[in-house]
């Protein structure tokens, strides 16, 4: 059964900063997708329509959705988020994105800042902040109400790519004041073990990087607990805690996105990709490959081309 997160409820009343965000982004994104600007590690989202469930790994980042609402799955947990509101991510993490409101007139429109683990790490020590004794409790991903300074932050950053010359010294400020009210709030744990490696999030940051490396290799759960510097029913236990899902399901969704890539991106057949991923039976490939997204790989494959097809102009 999923497990629903909702929305979280403020009682301060409704913000302006939302709504001249929101302008900012429509006017730099005019096209729905996924947008890189001149400031790095800064993206803008745009979607015109609720969307398919997309799967992908995401990165450590911060989200922050100005019009329209986004759910995102992790296991089996639903996270429901949309204007005033942040999304933080502190691992990488498979998840299922789904754009559930937006309209033509009103898309979903969202900035994404990527996290760098070094530029935090120092920013708690410019400010003193003292490293947190235990690892925050949950899954590496937390969900809260966008405080007004850091949407005033967020504001002021993109307005910079109306004015390029001011980006190179600017943006930093910016982005260091909005990691600084991260850190201050109630992202603080989250974001402070983003940055350290004393503790058991830096094992399981090290058996993830070890399973994006050997995902087509056969998973011994004993070597990945050596790379994590930890016995395997620790493993075990943190790494669900931290990705909502067992090693051998997050190797899984690692192998069954990437054979989707080569199968949509380099036109592989479905018994290649699924060779090339790591599965010696075709049978079970197809059976795990249908039951994450929902149907086989060739009629899968067909739908995505079919969506990522252009499409007709409505005046015609």
């Amino acid at each position: 059964m999923l497990a629903y997160v909702l929305p979280l409820m403020t009682e301060r009343p409704p913000s302006k900063q939302p709504a001249e965000l929101a302008r900012l982004i429509q006017r730099h994104a005019p096209a729905d997708g996924l947008h890189a600007t001149a400031i790095p590690r800064v993206l803008l989202i745009r979607a015109a329509c609720p969307s398919e469930p997309v799967h992908a790994l995401h990165e450590p980042a911060l989200c922050i959705v100005a019009q329209g609402r986004k759910q995102v799955m992790l296991g089996e947990e639903v996270f429901v988020y949309g204007a005033d509101q942040c999304l933080v991510v502190s691992v990488d993490l498979p998840v299922v994105g789904q754009v559930i409101e937006a309209t033509a007139t009103a898309p979903y429109l969202c900035l994404r800042v990527d996290l760098d683990p070094g530029q935090i790490g120092s920013l708690m020590l410019e400010a003193g902040l003292e490293p947190q004794g235990r690892a925050p409790p949950g899954p590496g991903l937390s969900l809260t109400p966008a405080e007004p300074s850091l949407l005033d932050a967020a504001t002021r950053l993109v307005r910079l790519l109306e004015t390029p010359r001011d980006i190179p010294i600017l943006a930093p400020l910016f982005i260091r004041e909005m990691l600084y009210r991260l850190l201050s709030g109630e992202h603080s744990a989250r974001l402070r073990h983003i940055a350290l490696a004393k503790d058991r999030l830096d094992s399981i940051n090290r058996a993830i990087a070890w399973l994006k490396h050997h995902y087509a290799e056969p998973l011994r759960i004993e070597q990945l607990a050596r790379q994590a510097h930890m016995s395997t029913s620790a493993l075990h236990h943190h790494f669900k805690s931290i990705t909502a899902m067992s090693p051998l399901q997050y190797q899984k969704q690692l192998r069954l996105q990437e054979a989707r890539r080569l199968m949509l991106g380099q036109a592989l057949d479905a018994a290649s990709a699924g060779h090339s991923v790591g599965y010696e039976s075709p049978s079970q490939f197809n059976r795990e490959y249908s039951r994450l997204f929902g149907a086989p790989p060739a009629r899968d494959i067909a739908r995505l081309r079919g969506t990522l097809a252009p499409q007709p102009n409505a005046s015609t």
